[in-house]
């Protein structure tokens, strides 16, 4: 097992930066005949943001749970809020949010296959 030392971690620390958390959950008209449709221009959304490096990570949630998705955003908590305002999975009730600030290592990413 690696040996993490207090050194190390203040070193590692030290090269954290902010990025804000959403939490998407299932909103209350997550059952609209045209849901469908509305969720599939929400992941239209999350494709050009995520081209666009503002959407660094994406995750559907596919359980059974109220949670529909978390994404993190390289952006300000202001910013991602307003973005969030805009897309129509929110706008329809179909998805509602929360935010949250968080800090993360900058390249951090998810393992591949």
């Amino acid at each position: 097992m690696t040996t993490i030392t207090d050194k190390y971690m203040r070193q590692m620390s030290a090269t954290t930066r902010n990025y804000c958390i959403v939490i998407l959950k299932s909103g209350p008209n997550r059952h609209r005949e045209d849901a469908g449709k509305i969720i599939w221009e929400h992941g239209r959304k999350n494709y050009q943001l995520r081209a666009e490096g503002v959407l660094a990570i994406v995750c559907p949630v596919t359980d059974d749970s109220d949670v529909a998705g978390i994404g993190i955003f390289n952006a300000s908590v202001e910013h991602t809020q307003k973005i969030m305002e805009e897309d129509p999975a929110i706008q329809t009730g179909i998805l509602t949010y929360e935010l949250h600030t968080c800090r993360s290592f900058p390249g951090d990413s998810l393992p591949g296959v």
